[in-house]
């Protein structure tokens, strides 16, 4: 049945929705303590429980200990020979002139320091580049004189363009004052200017002309007899 006239209508009040509480701050902490605790007692019982099993079984241990030393025993056995066939190859270094005329400039400046290193020189290295000021290679051979070497690399060998004094002018003045040189030396595939070997002789700027470099690459000698640079006198223990 329908309201009467006359009655007034009934507002229906519905109850507010809560929101749900959210954990307080102190609860939040209270529950990550809990959770680090247990985590804790997990990894000390997990601990305990390995080593109860070690001791049980200490034959297991040194099983282990065996395997990692003579895994050990056996890397360090195969990088001693690699370091002895490094060697082996290093003195057997070889270069015909025609690998030598085949190579890029920056290739030709390793395979010197390549050869100086073949020779005994155990801290040769390439330092060409931006700024080298001249020096491509340095080294030191087996009687402590520093080599500071200049590569000129041609590639049409003799037939290229001949290096010429300006080249030793420009060696000669950095080769000794910013790189402490005992021997200085010019080593090229090609050729020198007739004007080059008074002022090397003048300089004291040995010059490695392709005939030397061919002998030198062949390999037998190294090159400070192949320049007749004599043994130095009362240096670093030397006579």
């Amino acid at each position: 049945m329908g309201p009467l006239a006359g009655d007034k209508p009934v507002s229906r009040r519905y109850p507010a929705r809560r929101r749900p509480r959210r954990p307080s701050r102190r609860g939040r902490q209270g529950d990550q303590l809990l959770i680090g605790a247990a985590v804790v007692v997990g990894a000390l019982t997990l601990v305990v429980t390995l080593v109860r099993w070690l001791v049980a079984h200490w034959w297991v241990l040194l099983v282990v200990a065996v395997a990692a030393a003579a895994v050990t025993v056996a890397w360090l056995y195969q990088r001693a020979q690699a370091a002895r066939w490094a060697q082996v190859r290093a003195r057997g270094l070889r270069f015909a002139m025609s690998q030598l005329d085949a190579l890029h400039h920056r290739a030709f400046e390793h395979a010197v320091r390549d050869l100086m290193h073949r020779d005994g020189c155990g801290d040769a290295q390439q330092v060409g580049g931006a700024g080298d000021r001249g020096v491509d290679v340095t080294a030191t051979d087996p009687y402590g004189r520093r080599w500071v070497i200049q590569c000129k690399h041609r590639k049409n060998g003799e037939h290229g363009s001949a290096i010429g004094t300006p080249d030793l002018q420009r060696l000669n003045g950095t080769a000794r004052p910013l790189h402490g040189a005992d021997v200085v030396v010019i080593v090229t595939n090609g050729r020198f200017s007739s004007q080059c070997p008074p002022m090397a002789k003048s300089m004291d700027i040995h010059l490695v002309v392709r005939r030397t470099l061919g002998e030198w690459a062949a390999g037998g000698r190294p090159l400070w007899e192949l320049l007749r640079v004599p043994p130095p006198r009362n240096r670093r223990g030397q006579e």
